[in-house]
């Protein structure tokens, strides 16, 4: 007897021949549909969710986590906008790359065309169960998705309200298909689900993708946890360094695009220090872990070590450092950072194109927060991930990520001499 991951996989391969030929009204006519049917489905959606609340509260999550977990009716109707803004952008599916005329007649045409079938792993957060369903069917894409135990309630309502919604549009419901078995076991299955599978992409903690990176024979599309760094040059604003560092730290805490660390120029430290030290931990509440000139400053800040350096707290934390020159600061963030998204505070130029041009990141800013890596914020509508790697997308995935290219030939008879 087959397995449920093996069963699906089989499903949502052959439901992904179905969906490769769709035609962007039809698949516009079926996201319409789910947008629609969120809403309307929301208090099922929201009582499910309560299940997963609950279950995670009386196992001791965490508030970072909880927040991850958790539905509301302004974050269900978040959902079904970004529904609807990506219905209006243009479909990637067929778009012509490149066209090439050979001597001989022959007319080479490179197109995107879909994926296939995408493989999701994911932790908590019930939104990607949303963002990788309606991103995967914009693009003609089959989707098995995988959530974790602590959002179950939640994915089974989500996946059954869009379900209701296909098949209101005589859409092939197997397009999107959930795991329900949310132990080891079907995670690892989805590893080597090669006949399946086009592509697997891992969305949670990094023990969650160091494992998918390091175990999958599947192809990977890496997203990476968010060790963020702001840097605050000799050259920074004070008040400005203030307002973004307070929304990069606290706007929402459990977001990989969070502030994790924060890199300070000794001159500054010199005149700032102590008035910036005061305002991120007496104002805000941060927690601090510093080094010697920091900690000789606010009594409270905790010696940091390594380990701190390279932590995602995704709470009401801080590391922070001390640093000679920008140079110092991109040696730190190359080091400890983990490839996502870094910022600079500088009314220097010179300086602000020195920290962007080397900083290892997909995403660097100059006097913004780091907050605003997001697909939605990018103008991609909803996203399937962040990717940190290099090969084939980086920073936010929105629609062309979630495509390939082939190679459309045609000719009159021509035979290679």
């Amino acid at each position: 007897m087959e397995n449920e991951v093996v069963a699906k996989g089989k499903r949502a391969k052959k439901a992904s021949y179905e969906t490769n030929v769709k035609s962007t009204s039809e698949k516009n006519k079926a996201l319409e549909s789910i947008a629609h049917q969120l809403l309307t489905d929301m208090d099922i959606i929201l009582s499910e969710n309560n299940k997963d609340i609950i279950s995670g509260k009386e196992n001791g999550l965490d508030d970072a986590t909880l927040d991850r977990i958790l539905l509301n009716e302004m974050r269900i109707k978040a959902m079904s906008d970004a529904i609807i803004q990506l219905i209006q952008l243009e479909d990637p599916v067929g778009e012509v790359l490149e066209e090439i005329m050979k001597e001989n007649g022959l007319r080479i045409i490179k197109k995107r065309v879909p994926l296939g079938v995408i493989g999701m792993i994911y932790e908590a957060r019930p939104n990607v169960t949303v963002d990788a369903a309606t991103l995967s069917l914009k693009t003609g894409n089959s989707v098995l998705l995988r959530g974790s135990s602590s959002a179950k309630y939640s994915n089974i309502a989500l996946v059954a309200s869009i379900h209701r919604a296909l098949e209101a549009v005589s859409y092939p419901t197997d397009a999107v298909l959930l795991i329900e078995d949310t132990s080891r076991e079907t995670a690892k299955a989805l590893f080597t689900l090669n006949d399946y599978l086009d592509v697997l992409i891992p969305r949670g903690g990094k023990k969650l993708i160091d494992l998918v990176v390091r175990e999958s024979t599947v192809p990977v599309l890496e997203t990476g946890a968010g060790n963020c760094h702001i840097y605050l040059d000799v050259a920074a604003n004070i008040e400005m360094a203030k307002s973004i560092v307070k929304n990069a730290k606290t706007q929402r805490l459990s977001v990989c695009n969070t502030a994790e660390s924060l890199l300070i120029h000794q001159d500054f430290f010199n005149i700032y220090g102590k008035d910036f030290l005061h305002f991120l931990h007496h104002e805000l509440g941060i927690k601090v872990y510093g080094d010697k000139h920091v900690c000789e400053i606010l009594d409270s800040a905790i010696p940091a070590e390594d380990e701190h350096y390279a932590e995602e707290f995704l709470d009401l934390t801080l590391s922070i450092k001390v640093v000679e020159d920008v140079f110092e600061a991109i040696h730190h963030i190359n080091h400890y950072g983990t490839n996502h998204s870094e910022a600079i505070i500088t009314d220097n130029i010179q300086n602000a194109n020195i920290f962007l041009n080397s900083v290892d990141a997909a995403a660097v800013y100059h006097n913004a927060s780091t907050r605003f890596t997001d697909g939605f914020e990018f103008g991609y509508g909803a996203e399937i991930g962040i990717s940190t790697q290099k090969l084939h997308a980086r920073g936010p995935m929105g629609l062309p990520a979630l495509t390939s290219t082939k190679y459309f030939i045609h000719g009159n008879g021509q035979i290679r001499q």
